[in-house]
């Protein structure tokens, strides 16, 4: 991938590609992997603060055999 990367503006992605036996997809794809697009917060997220108080209550000993859907294991 890095021969790929260094060399492919000057001699051609494609050619490198097919010497190497590397697929262009696999290639591209490594690309997209190294820059994740940065997701939007949904307009209903809960804020940091609402978000430790409801995982504070999830963590108490009450609700240690309970699924949050709040029905017990088998």
């Amino acid at each position: 991938m890095e021969t790929v990367a260094l060399h492919g503006p000057r001699l051609g992605v494609a050619h490198l590609c097919a010497a190497l036996a590397l697929p262009r997809a696999t290639y591209y794809r490594h690309l997209e992997a190294e820059t994740p697009a940065a997701r939007p917060t949904p307009a209903r997220a809960l804020s940091a603060s609402e978000r430790r108080d409801v995982l504070a209550v999830l963590h108490e000993p009450r609700f240690v055999d309970l699924y949050p859907s709040g029905h017990g294991r088998g």
